[in-house]
This record gives C-alpha cells, sequence and structure tokens, in this order.
C-alpha cells in the first residue's frame, strides 16, 4: 500500500473547515485520515508528503450538470460539423474540467458509455462520470430535436450509444427509459418543461404528465437508478417532484407550493446559474449560431432566475451546484460558486454544494464528496487560505494540484515553471 500526505493544510472536508492545520492522508485511491501532525507518525515513514501548508485542501469538486459532448447546443453551426467531431471534442472538454478541479461530474445528456469508459480507462484525462446518455421528453419537448423547418438538429441526435429520448405516452415512457437503462446510464434525464435552446416550446409551459413521470422513475428506481428533471416552469418542477425525481435542474420560475414540495421530498435543486448568462454572453460575442428566438429566451429568464433560487436558498432547499457546461464555456465550471453566493449561500455552503451534498445526490453510498476515511482519495490545494466568499472569484487562479484516486492529475506549479522555462 503507497500512502500520500498532504500536509499542514486549512482543510474543508466537505463539512466545514477542520480548526487548525490538518493533514490528509490518501492510501492507494481512498482516504484512510485526516487530522493533525499525521504525517510524522511512523506509520507513514516512506509515504510521499506535499508540503501544504499555508495552502487550502478541499475535497475534489463534483458539477452536477455537464453536456461534455457538446460546447454549443442550439447552435446552427451542428447542421455544417461532422457527426463525429463531437467525441474529439469531448477529450478536450474533459481535460479542461477537471484543470479546473472538478473530478466528478455528471453529465446530463450527450456522453455515451464509450466516453465514461475511456476516463475510467484511462485512455483520456477528465472527471468520474455520470452518464444520462440520452435525454427524455416528450414529442415537441425541451429534448426533442425536430426544427421549425422540418429537419431535425443534429445536437443530440441518436446513435448506437445514445437512443432516441423522445416518448409519448405511459408505456412508451417505458420503453425509451428501458432502452436508455440498457445503454449505461446511471441516471435518467427527463424534460419536465421547454426549455431556453429549444426554439419551439416555452420554459414556462409543463411537458410530460405526471403519470409519464412516475412510470420512468419506477423504471429507474427498479435497476438501482434515479431521475433528474430538467424543470424551469413550476406546474413542471412539482409534477416531477410529486413523480418521484430526485433532483430539479434549473428552476428558473419556483413558486411557494413548488419549494415547499422540495422540502417535503428532501429534492435537490441545481440552479445552473451561469448557463442563460452563457447564451447571452456568446450571443454579444457573435458566431455562436444561435437562432435569436433562443437569446431572447435567454434574457427574459435571467432576473426570474436569480429570484427563484434565493427563494429556495432562504427557505432551506438542498442545492447542489451544476453548470450546464456546454452550454456554457468546459473549464469555467467554478464561475457557478459567485452566482450562488449572488442569491445568499455563504462561503461554507457553497462549498458544500460542490463537494458533500453533490456527493450525497449522486453517490449516496458515501464514495465522493468528503475528505473522510472511506471515500475516494479526490482533493483540491489551492494557493492561499480561502477564508472569504469573496475570494471565489479568484478560485480559478488560486488551484495549484487536483488529485483523483490518490494519484496527481494536474498540478499547475509544474505547468508554470515549465512555461517559465520555455
Amino acid at each position: 500500500m503507497s500512502y500520500v500526505v498532504l500536509r499542514g493544510a486549512t482543510v474543508f472536508d466537505g463539512s466545514d473547515f477542520l480548526p487548525g492545520p490538518s493533514d490528509v492522508v490518501f492510501a492507494d485511491e481512498r482516504v484512510l485520515e485526516v487530522g493533525p501532525g499525521l504525517a510524522g507518525s511512523d506509520a507513514y515513514v516512506g509515504a510521499t508528503v506535499v508540503d501544504c501548508s499555508g495552502n487550502t485542501v478541499l475535497p475534489g469538486l463534483i458539477d452536477l450538470h455537464v453536456h461534455m459532448a457538446f460546447s454549443n447546443p442550439g447552435s446552427l453551426n451542428a447542421f455544417v460539423e461532422p457527426f463525429s467531431l463531437q467525441f474529439y471534442k469531448s477529450v478536450k472538454h474533459l481535460e479542461a474540467t477537471l484543470r479546473a478541479g472538478v473530478t466528478t461530474v455528471r453529465d446530463a445528456g450527450g456522453a455515451d458509455l464509450g466516453t465514461k469508459m475511456s476516463v475510467e480507462q484511462g485512455m483520456i484525462q477528465g472527471p468520474r462520470m455520470r452518464i444520462a446518455v440520452s435525454i427524455m421528453s416528450q414529442t415537441g419537448g425541451h429534448g426533442d430535436q425536430w426544427m421549425p423547418s422540418g429537419v431535425h438538429s443534429p445536437a443530440f441526435s441518436s446513435h448506437p450509444g445514445r437512443p432516441s429520448g423522445v416518448a409519448d405516452g405511459v408505456e412508451e415512457a417505458r420503453r425509451v427509459a428501458r432502452q436508455i437503462l440498457r445503454a449505461g446510464a446511471d441516471q435518467i434525464k427527463i424534460c419536465s418543461t421547454g426549455g431556453v435552446l429549444s426554439p419551439a416550446d416555452d420554459p414556462r409551459h409543463a411537458q410530460f404528465t405526471e403519470e409519464e413521470i412516475r412510470v420512468i422513475v419506477g423504471e429507474a428506481a427498479v435497476q438501482g437508478r434515479y431521475v433528474m428533471a430538467h424543470a424551469q416552469a413550476a406546474a413542471g418542477v412539482k409534477n416531477a417532484l410529486r413523480a418521484g425525481v430526485r433532483s430539479i435542474e434549473h428552476g428558473i420560475y419556483l413558486d411557494d407550493e413548488a419549494i415547499e414540495l422540495f422540502l417535503e421530498r428532501d429534492a435537490y435543486l441545481v440552479p445552473t446559474l451561469a448557463a442563460p448568462l452563457a447564451v447571452i454572453k456568446k450571443a454579444e460575442a457573435g458566431g455562436s449560431g444561435l437562432p435569436a428566438p433562443i437569446i431572447e429566451k435567454a434574457r427574459l429568464v435571467v432576473e426570474s432566475h436569480r429570484e427563484s433560487i434565493a427563494k429556495a436558498v432562504a427557505a432551506g432547499v438542498r442545492i447542489g451546484m451544476g453548470t450546464d457546461s456546454g452550454v456554457g464555456v468546459h473549464g469555467e465550471n467554478l464561475e457557478e460558486l459567485c452566482l450562488l453566493v449572488d442569491v445568499g449561500m455563504d462561503l461554507t455552503a457553497v462549498l458544500r454544494a460542490c463537494t458533500s451534498v453533490a456527493g450525497e445526490l449522486i453517490a449516496p453510498e458515501n464514495s465522493i464528496g468528503r475528505l473522510a476515511p472511506g471515500f475516494l482519495a479526490d482533493a483540491v490545494v489551492l494557493k492561499g487560505n480561502l477564508t472569504t466568499a469573496e475570494q471565489l472569484a479568484d478560485l480559478p487562479a488560486m488551484v495549484q494540484q487536483v488529485w483523483k484516486d490518490g494519484q496527481i492529475r494536474v498540478d499547475t506549479r509544474t505547468l508554470r515553471a515549465e512555461l517559465a522555462h520555455a
């Protein structure tokens, strides 16, 4: 057994900051111990010791909502790109995400089992993946790629590893859910409302009936999986929660009844506050290829989105961090943390959202999101002491090392030295 000791750091263990400088001990791919003065123990003679004095160590960060197969969904540019280009682009997307300190992601549609396996087998570098494979939607819903011209957008189009997610009626919903589970999905992603990136529907309208959602939840449950729901309007949020969905993505238009249902059902909210802002930013920069109706919808939802999430935070709804990267730029995941501060979350709550709370949502077996014995040895070493929420704006530049499964995957100190030498 090989040991690694991160010595003398300010440690946030996924729940709270530990009092005083502490050490984190990895034994192969697992955390063995966390506490003060462990580096000097006779048990760890010969261990690899990393001096983290004056620095901060966090658990590996978790992004609950990404699309690794894409970098500009909704864009008309997809019509002229080769189909296979998405797979090669995903390699860079995964690498950029890992460099940001994100060691686990939940892909909300697009990445297939081959992408996940390529990371697991070490063929490409990236975060650990939990995949939805396809996006389930009713005909004419947010996940239906039909365009008003009558053609289908290549984005999220089906292929042997990514079956179509369009379904209507209880029995068809059951069949399509089973096909997606067969394709290797760790969770089922549904659309219970319209959305911003789909030009032919409205985010304020509900999609899928409660009965259709319930049967999808049931099919996932018998396979030990769960359902996440793209849900922006209150009616679709409530349908999803009443049917047993575990997490709501976006939550742009929440009412008091929806917030009460979150609390009653012990469900999670993944705000993705960065997503509509990313659409606007791309449009203003030019060349995004996004149709005008999509850009207009993004502008219309921003303020309602912020107000709804602020109300949910104040009510005590469990918040998990997700970015919708793919809509935004891969590797800029940490920008979401400042947006969570803006809606009322303090530093500790924000860090929990991207570590322990996110880990509880996608890994109830208690394997990720904490620096605690038995958890996977994922960690991020930050330059300096992280003590205030204001510092989150500088967090990307603070990332020095990223550890995953007890191995160092990113070391920006080495990269900076190499660049300086060159």
